[in-house]
C-alpha cells in the first residue's frame, strides 16, 4: 500500500492496486467481516454464492496485494537511489507508521491486515541489496512451495511426533460476544484473543510465506519494467494467463486426488492436511495470476477505459480500506445493527458492490481536489516528519 515516490505514476499498477482491494472487499462481505463463521450457510443456493466468491477471490486477492506491495517497496526505493539516498531507515520508519495504524485498526476489526504487511515488509530490506533476480525468485519459489508445511509433512511421514499435531491455528474460534456484545467488549476481544489468533493463522496457514514470496516476485516485477514498459511483456501476459489458468485447473481437480496419495493413520494425522494445504495454497496462486495476466492483458487491450476507472481507489487503497471496516463491521456486529443474522449471502455481495461504486466515485471526485487520499497524506507526511507536504490541488485562475 504505497505509491510511486520517484516519478510519474503507473496507471496500471494503481488499477491492479484498486482491483485488489475490491476483490478484498468482496471477500470480507460474505464473510460478513468474520461473523460467517460462526454460523455458516446451509441453503444450497447462498452457499453456492459464498462458494463462488472464495473460489475466485478468497485468498487471490490477498495475494495480488501482497504483490504489489513489494512492487511499491521496489519503486520507494529506486526513489531513494535517484535522489541519491538511501531509503532504507525511512522505510523501517515507514512500516512502524503503518504497522501503529494497524494495531489500531486491529481494535476495530480482528482481521486487520496493515499490521502483517508492515512486520512482513521488514524482511523485504536485505533482499534489495541481492542484485541478482534469478536469485531473489529462487527464494520466491522456495517461500511459495510453503517450505514448513513440507518439512511438517516430510517429519510426520517419519513418524515424529511434534510434526503430526495439529497447528495452533485449528483450535481458534471467533468468540460469540461479537454477535451480541457491547463496542468495547469487540475491543477487549480484539486485543485479548483475537490479535493473537490472527498472528497464529498467517503463520499456521502459510500466509506469511506467502506475503513475502509474492512481496520478492512484486519486487522484480518492479526491476524489470513490468509495469512501467507494458509493451515489453504482452505475450508474457498472454503466456502466463494461459499458463496459470491450466495450473489452476489441474490443482482445482488433482488437488484431493494427490493429498490422497499420502499416507494416513490413527498415529499420522498430519502429512495428508499439509500436503492438501500446500496444494490449496498452490491453486490459490494460480488463481492469482490468473486475475493478475488476466487484468493486465484486458487492461492494455480492450479493456483499458474501463479498467482504468479503479486507477484512483488505488491509489487511496489504504483510506478505502480502513473505511471499509470502519463502516461495515457495525453493520454485522451486535454493538451496530447487527445484520450478520439476516443478511444473505447474495444480498451482501450486492451490497459489497453497491458500496465499492460508491468508494470509487468518491474516489474520483476526490482526486478533483486533492492530491492524496486522507490517510495517505498523513502517511507520506509523518515518513519525511514535513506536514507542509502539499495535499490539496492547485486549481488554476483565470485572470479578470
Amino acid at each position: 500500500m504505497a505509491g510511486n515516490a520517484g516519478g510519474a505514476r503507473l496507471e496500471n499498477l494503481d488499477a491492479l492496486r484498486g482491483f485488489a482491494l475490491f476483490g478484498l472487499f468482496m471477500v470480507h462481505m460474505p464473510e460478513l467481516f468474520e461473523l460467517y463463521w460462526l454460523a455458516p450457510v446451509t441453503d444450497p443456493f447462498q452457499l453456492a454464492v459464498h462458494d463462488a466468491v472464495w473460489l475466485l477471490l478468497a485468498g487471490k486477492a490477498f495475494a495480488l496485494m501482497a504483490l504489489c506491495f513489494g512492487t511499491s517497496f521496489f519503486i520507494l526505493m529506486q526513489g531513494g537511489e535517484r535522489r541519491g539516498q538511501d531509503f532504507s531507515a525511512r522505510f523501517v520508519w515507514r512500516l512502524a507508521l503503518l504497522g501503529a495504524l494497524g494495531l489500531l485498526h486491529g481494535l476495530w476489526y480482528r482481521g486487520d491486515i496493515l499490521e502483517v504487511l508492515a512486520v512482513m515488509g521488514l524482511f523485504l530490506l536485505p533482499f534489495h541489496r541481492v542484485r541478482s533476480n534469478r536469485v531473489l525468485l529462487s527464494v520466491a519459489v522456495v517461500l511459495l512451495l510453503q517450505p514448513l508445511m513440507l518439512v511438517q509433512a516430510v517429519a510426520g511421514l517419519a513418524g515424529t511426533e511434534w510434526a503430526n499435531r495439529p497447528p495452533a491455528y485449528w483450535d481458534i474460534r471467533i468468540n460469540p460476544l461479537y454477535l451480541s456484545g457491547s463496542l468495547w467488549d469487540t475491543i477487549r476481544i480484539n486485543v485479548v484473543e483475537g490479535h493473537g489468533q490472527k498472528w497464529s493463522f498467517m503463520f499456521g496457514s502459510g500466509r506469511l510465506s506467502q506475503i513475502l514470496g509474492l512481496s520478492l516476485v512484486g519486487m522484480v516485477l518492479g526491476r524489470t519494467g513490468f509495469f512501467a514498459r507494458p509493451e515489453a511483456f504482452a505475450r508474457m501476459r498472454i503466456g502466463g494467463l494461459l499458463l496459470s489458468l491450466a495450473a489452476a485447473v489441474a490443482l482445482h481437480y488433482l488437488r484431493d486426488p494427490l493429498a490422497g496419495l499420502v499416507p494416513a493413520g490413527a498415529g499420522m494425522t498430519m502429512p495428508r492436511d499439509r500436503v492438501w494445504t500446500m496444494l490449496g495454497s498452490l491453486f490459490d496462486l494460480a488463481m492469482m495470476a490468473v486475475l493478475l495476466f488476466g487484468f493486465l492483458a484486458l487492461y492494455h487491450g480492450p479493456g483499458r477505459r474501463l479498467l482504468g476507472l479503479l486507477a484512483p481507489a488505488g491509489r487511496m487503497t489504504l483510506s478505502l480500506y480502513v473505511a471499509q471496516s470502519l463502516v461495515f463491521v457495525p453493520v454485522f456486529y451486535g454493538y451496530g445493527l447487527g445484520l450478520h443474522a439476516s443478511m444473505t449471502q447474495l444480498q451482501a455481495v450486492a451490497w459489497g458492490l453497491v458500496a465499492f461504486a460508491a468508494q470509487l466515485a468518491l474516489a474520483h471526485l476526490w482526486f478533483r481536489h486533492f492530491l492524496y487520499g486522507p490517510l495517505e497524506w498523513l502517511w507520506r507526511a509523518a515518513t519525511w516528519l514535513d506536514p507542509r507536504l502539499p495535499f490539496r490541488r492547485r486549481h488554476a485562475t483565470t485572470p479578470a
